[in-house]
């Protein structure tokens, strides 16, 4: 699989050839988006609404066709052997495509670039030796600064060519990072290419190490459920849920370089503090009882406990009649609503209906003919309103937490035989609270009033869900985000042995369990691309302690030298800060970014160490640039973040950041893990056992 680089420029050239089906494509493209800009809608829209929307949708289809100087067009070519989907006629010339980004086509309406997401494209991803589904070459395309420079092509049905790992394809994989997290449309592989097409009507759940391409795997396949079902997800709404702000920066520009804009996205933090502003913060301790599934029961009870059976018949007047409704119908009804188990909200509204319907009946009975205008006036008559507001009275969801969290007595009666008595002194205030609005409410109190919220009226539901990180969410944030796709679909991420919260999951069948999408099938990606093999191997030492069972990454990547583990003068803190500054100037000496990682105690020394020497650095999700490489990251804000080089400072002193010793190890392991191209560990302090 010989790779080509440039040598003239003759038109028997195929590097030449190549580089004007680029121009030309990319002058197609310009010219498909003159012709949206230059539409006219004066004369198709009714009225200005139509014409808001319309011209809404040409703005974004216009922002769609923007070419990217930095993004190639297209990055690989198919020659099939057949013209697709015709009958196989004998010595018949096959169809050659062009794969990329987005669709392109010429004057005529005929393809010049074929989306990666469309079926004649998929042979790019799956094709092999073993079945080359009809494709006798791939071409493989590689660029320098937007500029195409070689081509390497694979013969996938000639019997004298041997498989190699394709250069280009590991040249890609391992480019230089600079700026936000880039797509890996050019080099997914065929375990990646089958989650990324999976249907939308089932849920998949991603188990990676570090490396797999687990993160770029679930937002190429929001990119392509959008593809396959454009209409439905816009109708419905897709959603990417992401651990924290920086995270979220990181990732932002990867849909939007696969031509999708209009993807939403947002931590759980950002799902659940609608009605409520986040002030305070819980203890370990507490915020494990309150992120327990066991809640959601505490707080059905506590809403429930507000119905009270009825005492007294309701007396409607209608003119000069009066209509009784005796105490024991009543009560056939709360206990009908009670047993359906509606939304409460919905059965507060529905229980003035039923008794308004019970005077109907005896109205009709006495000879009247009343009809669905006269039920909406007796449901709205005082003596109802009063019936309901005794019976079923409104329930305001962030008093009821109030008082579950401030009332002892509240809460033991409806905790009694699910939580301990330790643990409901674990969650109660110790100060009481006087308002909603004068409350320091915890993330964890957010979440719950988000599941009380939900109990009163119905949570609105998604098309289609991406949760990443998703090892480290509690049971009841799984449950707030199978909520927003309980009629929709969701694609899970996360790492188990990346799991760094006190509440991280056990398994991915009791966080999907508690998701509501137990049926979702469970991949396990293996093959490592980014982190190099000496270091995967470094950090797979913690896997036996963090994560029993587990499968190792194996990575494809042989980088020798990407590993130093070295000591400085123990416990002189001075000298460690030293060793810090110049192992980073020896990786700025590199190309790409530098990431210095440290436990977030660390972080001021170390930033005050880098301004003395004269380095300027970044926090985390502000985007590395050619001028500014280096990022000073706290160990809890590593997940998820890459780096070509990594400074790892002190790994003892990441460990002891974290309330126990197991998610300590959890929290180094996603530190060493954060390499593309090189790994400097740095210590004073004895380096935990399991690395020794």
């Amino acid at each position: 699989m010989p790779a080509h680089e440039h040598e003239s420029d003759t038109t028997t050239d195929p590097l030449a050839h190549e580089r004007a089906h680029l121009a030309a494509s990319r002058a197609a493209l310009r010219a498909m988006r003159e012709d949206a800009q230059a539409l006219n809608i004066r004369d198709v829209t009714a009225n200005w609404v139509n014409a808001a929307v319309l011209q809404a949708q040409i703005a974004d289809r216009i922002k769609s066709l923007a070419d990217l100087s930095h993004t190639p067009l297209f990055f690989g070519r198919l020659d099939y052997l057949h013209v697709v989907g015709a009958a196989q006629a004998e010595g018949a010339e096959g169809e050659q495509f062009y794969i990329g980004r987005r669709h392109v086509h010429d004057a005529d309406g005929d393809p010049m670039v074929i989306d990666w997401r469309a079926p004649v494209s998929q042979p790019f991803y799956r094709a092999s030796r073993k079945d080359p589904l009809d494709v006798g070459q791939r071409r493989r395309f590689g660029y320098t600064g937007g500029e195409l420079t070689a081509y390497e092509d694979e013969h996938l049905t000639d019997p004298t060519e041997t498989a190699q790992t394709s250069k280009l394809l590991q040249a890609e994989i391992e480019r230089p990072r600079v700026g936000p997290m880039r797509d890996i449309v050019a080099t997914i592989q065929p375990e990646q290419d089958e989650i990324v097409r999976s249907e939308l009507g089932g849920s998949v759940c991603v188990q990676g190490g570090p490396g797999t391409g687990k993160t770029a795997v679930g937002l190429h396949r929001v990119a392509y459920l959008l593809y396959a079902h454009r209409e439905r997800l816009a109708r419905t709404g897709t959603l990417v849920i992401g651990p924290n702000r920086s995270f979220l920066h990181y990732i932002e520009q990867v849909l939007p370089a696969l031509g999708e804009l209009e993807v939403k996205q947002a931590t759980v933090d950002d799902l659940v503090t609608a009605h409520v502003e986040v002030r305070g913060a819980d203890e370990a301790r507490a915020a494990v009882v309150k992120g327990d599934a066991r809640m959601a029961e505490v707080l059905r009870r506590a809403i429930r406990s507000h119905v009270t059976m009825p005492a007294e018949p309701v007396m409607v007047v209608r003119g000069s009649r009066r209509w009784r409704v005796p105490a024991y119908e009543i009560e056939e009804m709360v206990k009908e609503l009670l047993a359906r188990d509606m939304r409460y909200g919905a059965a507060h509204e529905a229980l003035p209906q039923r008794i308004a319907h019970a005077v109907l009946v005896r109205m009709e009975e006495a000879g009247e003919a009343p009809d669905d205008r006269v039920q909406n006036a007796v449901a709205r008559t005082p003596a109802v309103k009063a019936a309901v507001k005794a019976i079923w009275p409104a329930v305001e969801p962030s008093k009821l937490v109030l008082r579950l969290l401030s009332d002892p007595e509240f809460l033991a009666a409806h905790a009694d035989g699910l939580l301990s008595e330790d643990e409901q002194k674990a969650i109660v205030w110790t100060k009481p609270v006087r308002s909603v609005k004068s409350a320091k409410w915890s993330a964890a109190d957010a979440v719950l009033i988000d599941e009380a919220n939900d109990l009163v009226a119905r949570t609105h539901s998604l098309g289609h869900v991406v949760i990443d990180e998703a090892q480290d969410l509690s049971p009841m944030q799984y449950r707030a985000v199978g909520r927003r796709c309980s009629t929709g679909s969701a694609t899970v991420l996360g790492d188990l042995a990346q799991g760094t919260t006190p509440w991280s999951t056990q398994s991915w069948e009791q966080a999907l369990h508690h998701l509501g999408k137990s049926d979702a099938v469970v991949e396990e990606l293996t093959a490592g691309f980014r982190v190099p093999r000496e270091v995967i191997a470094y950090a797979s030492r913690l896997l036996p302690v963090i994560s029993p069972g587990l499968a190792a990454v194996e990575s494809v990547r042989e980088s020798p030298g990407s590993l130093s583990v070295r000591a400085v003068g123990a416990a002189d803190t001075g000298a460690l800060d030293a060793a810090v500054v110049a192992a980073c100037e020896e990786s700025l000496e590199q190309e790409g970014s530098t990431g210095l990682i440290a436990a977030d105690a660390r972080v001021p020394a170390l930033a005050a160490a880098l301004t003395a020497a004269g380095h300027t650095y970044l926090s985390p999700g502000q985007e590395t640039t050619a001028e500014s490489r280096l990022t000073l990251v706290p160990a809890s804000l590593a997940k998820g973040l890459e780096y070509d080089y990594v400074v790892l400072d002190e790994p003892a002193a990441v460990v002891d950041g974290e309330p126990d010793e197991r998610t300590g190890l959890r929290r180094l392991y996603v530190a060493l893990t954060r390499a593309v191209s090189g790994l400097i560990v740095l210590h004073a302090a004895q380096l935990p056992a399991e690395l020794s």
